[in-house]
């Protein structure tokens, strides 16, 4: 094993070793990647591949989910919706030969919501263990063998969690503890009449089920403003490790340990009834990205650490030109990657240098109409995106241009989940089936 390689595999089981059992290097354990930043450190990628051409194989699955794969310990792990059905299922694919292993249901929701499902949050696993979470409220710990360890429904504990698009928050897992985000208005779309309802993070013991902690996460952001769809993400500084939250009107950052809240920044300029939050923060270079809602408002890049309530002295800067609504900002070896996914005239990349905010390059994806939702992620010096309509677009990271290196029709939309990168293969999800991509 070369030196470089070593250190891959170090980094990696590092970082794993704050689950609850460690992960391998190569594996894609939450949707966010082994690094919760959107990038691996794979190599010898496919660059293009067809429905037929460089497919390892493919498999059916029961109905539409926008969650994304997650891969550990040779195992695929997704969740589905059943057609015709009000069943949520999670399922489990052998990673070499997609064979299923195994399909549990695990809720039930007739619920309908615009645009999504009851199972569009993304599940996370470690060696040990997969946990699920559904719009329905369902939260299940099962083991790589299908068993249910524990379940709980955080819907029926805590008040109705669904908003106006359901519910889309991923849980992170870290130390021993899943991180449940609900970032809900009082008065909720589902339950205008309650006004009682607190928005918080939950904090879960991952082998019991059992509470450790739950903090309100309190803002002044009015009617839909309150509402945010994005995932906690764990930002590792020099100092300590914080739970990254954005929405609501803020970013703010919690003690995984107390759920004591340590800092917080306001991101809106107005008061908007109408600044909901879909992207989750991103982060990378001792920086901590945020785009502000509904696309082309931009981004901004805060430095890591502080104490109660940030200033624009912690802005190491902004950009104001097209930004992601929905997809989360990708940081990939000094750069910063933002999809803005639904703009009238495409989908428009932009490459910007993560320290400086500088532009680097800019491009419009073409090909179909957007909207463009799932985010982007990086390996092998290429970035791979996938819009709603099934089609996927592989760029060269880096560089002073904008490089398409290829562009592929997956055929079967609509697709909303991002591509995982796992042993040098990807794993995309369309509406109907998993693939397995393979040079």
């Amino acid at each position: 094993m070369t030196n470089k390689k070593a250190s891959i595999v170090i980094a990696v089981v590092i970082v794993g070793l704050a689950l609850t059992g460690p992960v391998l290097a190569g594996d894609w354990p939450h949707w966010r990647g082994p690094f919760l930043n959107g990038s691996s450190d794979e190599k010898n990628l496919p660059e293009t591949w067809s429905t037929t051409q460089n497919v390892a194989w493919r498999a059916s699955l029961p109905g539409r989910s926008s969650a994304t794969p997650v891969i550990v310990s040779g195992k695929v792990f997704v969740s589905s919706t059943e057609r015709d059905s009000d069943n949520l299922f999670a399922l489990c694919f052998d990673a070499k030969s997609g064979k299923e292993l195994w399909r549990r249901r695990l809720a039930a929701s007739s619920r309908q919501v615009p645009r999504n499902n009851m199972a569009t949050s993304s599940p996370v696993a470690d060696s040990e263990r997969v946990y699920f979470m559904y719009g329905s409220g369902e939260l299940a710990a099962l083991d790589h063998g299908a068993r249910r360890l524990w379940s709980r429904n955080i819907d029926a504990e805590y008040g109705n969690i669904s908003m106006k698009y359901g519910y889309s928050s991923s849980p992170l897992l870290y130390d021993g503890r899943l991180y449940i985000l609900v970032q809900r208005r009082n008065r909720t779309y589902r339950a205008p009449d309650s006004s009682d309802l607190d928005a918080f993070i939950l904090a879960v013991d991952a082998s019991t089920g059992e509470n450790v902690w739950k903090q309100t996460r309190v803002t002044d952001a009015v009617n839909e403003s309150q509402d945010s769809y994005s995932s906690p993400l764990l930002y590792e500084n020099n100092e300590r490790d914080e739970i990254l939250v954005i929405g609501a009107d803020y970013v703010t950052a919690t003690d995984p340990a107390s759920g004591k809240e340590f800092w917080r920044y306001g991101y809106a300029r107005r008061k908007d009834p109408k600044w909901r939050n879909i992207s989750s923060p991103g982060f990378g270079g001792g920086l901590i990205y945020g785009a502000r809602p509904r696309g082309g408002t931009g981004l901004f890049a805060l430095k890591g650490g502080g104490q109660g309530n940030l200033g624009d002295g912690h802005v190491a800067w902004e950009f104001n030109g097209p930004t992601p609504d929905v997809c989360t900002p990708l940081y990939y070896k000094g750069n910063l990657y933002v999809l803005d996914g639904k703009g009238r005239s495409g989908a428009v990349l932009t490459c910007l240098d993560a320290a400086t905010g500088r532009q680097k390059w800019q491009g419009k994806l073409g090909g179909r109409t957007p909207p463009w939702r799932a985010s982007v992620t990086a390996a092998d010096d290429k970035l791979y995106c996938i819009s709603e309509s099934a089609e996927a677009v592989v760029l060269a990271a880096g560089g002073d241009e904008f490089k398409i290196l290829s562009r592929i029709d997956m055929e079967d939309k609509p697709v909303q989940a991002s591509i995982a990168i796992a042993d040098g293969r990807l794993f995309i999800r369309t509406a109907n089936l998993l693939y397995c991509i393979s040079d």
